[in-house]
């Protein structure tokens, strides 16, 4: 057990738009709601995942729907705690602690500002260790723990709670709720014990986020490549650096779909990279020659800081370096990849863990 202030905050925020893959919503919005509530209610206690009871009701809270309406629908502050309210009064019982459904921007900065208006602790783990675009796309779907209860709510106030049969109608029915709502809105999700969540959450998630976001922050200071200390804390490779010339983007279906086109510079002069993403990158190839794919995790950073830049936030000229990272284990599992791997999203590939990509000869190094 610890206190979060407002320089773990800080850090989180760059570390959760890392291992975001370029979604999870804009992390400066959720960090400026997370200081805020810092600021009113005073810090906010994080919770190793063996301190937690395992009979406590715990609940993730995040933000559903496109990264892109995110930029111009910004949250009020008070719909996510609507929605923990609505669902302990439809289940019947107190929550005990709140957790991050996904490592990713405005979704791992929801959970402590949420904490600190509810006097709630926030536990160290989250279902994905990275960001993925649909509900049913965590470890606890794996494992056949259910999404609902589910509440949803938006700025205006309405609440809408569901309960169904399985993960993919929750997937279904809130992308459409979520729509109506306005392309993006919040949620309580994922209801369990600290049981479960001990058994099929990912562990320490906050804590990586955090190490990452201090490493850039002090790598300046210590005359160090941020991206080579990025690569060290995820094991990760470099794939690729360039200058982004084109980036296609368009909100459908309460998701940000695109790609964006990277011209390489210094070594890889001459060469040129495709990313493809659905509110978060899911694959990168070099011509016909893959790089890295989901399940595993794309992240494009600033060449020269080493900040994570968002699948919204690309932009044209932008110096970047393309960096994949290797996935959780419990993603290269047959239902795993039958879940996230490149064919679900209908990538014509099948998948191929980044480091034997990089062996077998990608311009990674």
């Amino acid at each position: 057990m610890r206190k979060i202030g407002k320089q773990e905050i800080e850090d989180i925020a760059v570390g959760a738009a890392l291992l975001g893959t370029g979604g999870g919503g804009d992390p400066y919005i959720g960090k400026l709601m997370a200081l805020q509530a810092v600021e009113e209610h005073g810090p906010i206690t994080l919770l190793s995942i063996d301190e937690v009871p395992d009979d406590a009701l715990v609940v993730a809270s995040g933000g559903m729907g496109a990264p892109t309406v995110l930029v111009e629908k910004i949250p009020s502050g008070h719909e996510i705690s609507q929605t923990f309210k609505a669902l302990e009064k439809y289940i019947g019982k107190e929550v005990f602690a709140t957790y991050p459904i996904e490592a990713g921007g405005i979704n791992s900065m929801l959970p402590l500002a949420l904490a600190a208006q509810l006097g709630l602790p926030v536990i160290d783990a989250d279902g994905m260790g990275r960001a993925f675009p649909e509900l049913q796309m965590t470890t606890f779907y794996l494992d056949g723990i259910s999404a609902t209860p589910m509440v949803l709510a938006d700025e205006k106030g309405n609440v809408t709670i569901m309960d169904t049969i399985d993960n993919a109608w929750t997937e279904r029915i809130a992308r459409s709720v979520t729509v109506q709502k306005g392309g993006a809105a919040t949620s309580a999700i994922y209801p369990m014990s600290g049981k479960n969540l001990k058994d099929s959450g990912i562990h320490d998630i906050l804590s990586l986020e955090e190490q990452i976001g201090r490493a850039i922050r002090l790598s300046k200071e210590a005359n160090l490549d941020p991206v080579q200390e990025v690569l060290k804390l995820t094991n990760g490779f470099e794939l690729f650096a360039g200058k982004v010339v084109d980036v296609h983007r368009k909100t459908e279906g309460g998701w940000a779909l695109g790609t964006a086109h990277i011209e390489g510079l210094r070594e890889y002069k001459g060469q040129t990279v495709e990313l493809r993403f659905q509110n978060e990158h899911l694959l990168a190839k070099s011509g016909e020659r893959l790089l890295c794919v989901t399940p595993d995790l794309i992240a494009v950073v600033d060449s020269e800081t080493g900040l994570p830049i968002t699948t919204e936030g690309l932009r044209y000229g932008a110096r970047v370096v393309v960096i994949g990272m290797p996935c959780h284990p419990k993603w290269r599992t047959e239902k795993g990849i039958q879940t996230v791997g490149p064919r679900y999203f209908r990538y014509d590939t099948d998948y191929v863990p980044v480091e034997e990509l990089v062996g077998k000869g990608s311009v990674a190094k």
